[in-house]
């Protein structure tokens, strides 16, 4: 659609676009997006956010990250008056398979927040502060395995320790600011000049002993949560969601069966083909009935 008003002061026209986007927004309802950058930010059309009832963690921990991201969704106003930016870093790290872009995923469908993808392997310092700045209010900024930020400064900070880069030159550090996010160039997008307003900033890792200190502090990341090997209690809970049916002792017995399945989602996989293997035991599944899960 092309509009065009009489005179230069394109306001009215920024106003008739954005009042339509609210209607539209009213009429969909509460809808969570995933974003990924291609010279700019377009939707993924076949994402499905995640239940937040289909994560299971530790007792209380769900409940502590709610009440964390309500609360600061809350203090905007508080935020202002004391002159704080307005937004709140969270790292998730834990070995892979532990659920941690699946409770990304979750959390802000749970909040009505669309998810923006920052894969830092794909940026330089420019790119990444063009892209963050194109990210809107109410959004949750995703960088995902962080630890595998090329340029990593962290790695460069241990080798001028140790001698190893001690002449490194100028082309090289123009090189890693054109091929690379640098550290400087990460940290400015967070908590810099140009660190959007109202948005969350959410981090995953493998490997949080590679991240530098300086990316860890508060005002950067101000809530850590370690997502580890799968306690039973967490298997069990999810057996049920799978077999909503089944008793404790047929759960207990499942998981004592499945000792080599250390994460949620390698015991979550056994757990579909044990549900494949009951629905090939019943047979073909009559038109309008499902399976009992």
């Amino acid at each position: 659609l092309t509009f065009r008003t009489l005179g230069r002061n394109r306001a009215f026209v920024t106003r008739f676009v954005e009042d339509v986007v609210r209607c539209h927004v009213r009429r969909q309802g509460v809808q969570s997006y995933l974003y990924v950058y291609d010279d700019g930010w377009g939707y993924v059309e076949g994402y499905a956010a995640r239940g937040l009832a289909s994560v299971v963690l530790q007792p209380g921990e769900k409940e502590h990250l709610l009440e964390d991201v309500a609360q600061f969704r809350r203090s905007k106003q508080r935020y202002e008056v004391l002159g704080v930016p307005y937004h709140r870093g969270y790292l998730f790290h834990g070995p892979p398979g532990t659920g941690k872009t699946s409770l990304v995923s979750a959390l802000a469908a749970h909040f009505g927040m669309s998810i923006y993808v920052i894969n830092l392997g794909e940026f330089n310092d420019r790119s990444l502060m063009g892209a963050v700045n194109q990210v809107p209010t109410n959004s949750v900024l995703l960088f995902e395995d962080i630890d595998c930020m090329r340029g990593s400064q962290s790695r460069e900070r241990a080798d001028l320790g140790s001698g190893r880069n001690a002449t490194a030159t100028p082309s090289m550090k123009e090189h890693a600011s054109t091929n690379g996010v640098t550290l400087s160039g990460l940290l400015n997008v967070l908590d810099g000049f140009h660190a959007p307003s109202g948005v969350l900033f959410v981090m995953t890792t493998n490997h949080v002993e590679k991240l530098d200190l300086a990316l860890l502090r508060p005002g950067r990341v101000d809530y850590k949560l370690f997502l580890g090997k799968a306690s039973d209690q967490q298997k069990a809970e999810l057996y049920r969601r799978f077999f909503a049916d089944a008793s404790e002792h047929e759960a207990q017995e499942f998981i004592e069966a499945a000792q080599s399945a250390e994460t949620m989602a390698e015991f979550q996989g056994l757990l579909l083909a044990l549900e494949q293997g009951e629905e090939d035991r019943l047979g073909p599944v009559p038109a309008g009935e499902g399976i009992r899960v």
